[in-house]
């Protein structure tokens, strides 16, 4: 647990990037816009920008071990929606929707699954830790869980969340804020208990 409560502190201690400038939703635009012109390598361009952010939202929501598979699933819905997509601006916002519904799809379709007590299963000491502290982010209200992942497990910045999430910068840094001391009194609550 004391590794969860060190990647908290150290995240916080880092310096915030500067708010990136109004160039990469244009530059988004073209890479979509070559994608749909079927330019070589566009779509993987399209996937390295934005693989992390999918990754973080599905993580979220769902099994660390099922992330992975949904990432690929978005990634082809989006192959093969991208022409319904009427403004190549809003392709962020519109991908992440797509992710969202996705994991809520995939956790009404799939059955819930039930993980090994603790004195069976034998985890790294870190998975371990990591996977307390995936648990307990994913117990908080909805509004943090997604920042919170796509910062701590992906390492975007504020800027980066905001940008991609559609979401306000001021409101990624509140629900960081408050979805940090949360996560912390939690982690606290379980290093007591356990």
């Amino acid at each position: 647990m004391d590794l969860a409560l060190d990647l908290l502190v150290g995240i916080e201690e880092r310096r915030p990037v500067s708010e990136r400038d109004a160039g990469q939703g244009a530059e988004d635009v073209l890479l979509v816009e070559d994608v749909r012109e079927g330019r070589p390598g566009a779509f993987e361009r399209l996937y390295a920008r934005y693989a992390r952010m999918v990754h973080g939202i599905l993580l979220a929501r769902v099994p660390r071990r099922e992330a992975e598979d949904l990432v690929q699933d978005v990634f082809l819905t989006v192959h093969r929606r991208l022409h319904t997509l009427r403004e190549a601006g809003a392709f962020a916002n519109w991908l992440a929707m797509i992710a969202r519904n996705r994991a809520v799809d995939h956790m009404r379709r799939e059955p819930i699954h039930v993980e090994l007590p603790e004195d069976v299963a034998i985890p790294d000491s870190d998975d371990a830790e990591a996977a307390e502290a995936l648990d307990a982010i994913r117990t908080l209200p909805e509004a943090y869980r997604e920042p919170l992942v796509l910062r701590l497990v992906e390492g975007l910045t504020g800027p980066e969340i905001a940008l991609r999430t559609g979401l306000t910068s001021g409101s990624v840094r509140v629900n960081l804020h408050r979805g940090m001391a949360l996560l912390r009194q939690s982690l606290r609550r379980s290093q007591t208990h356990g």
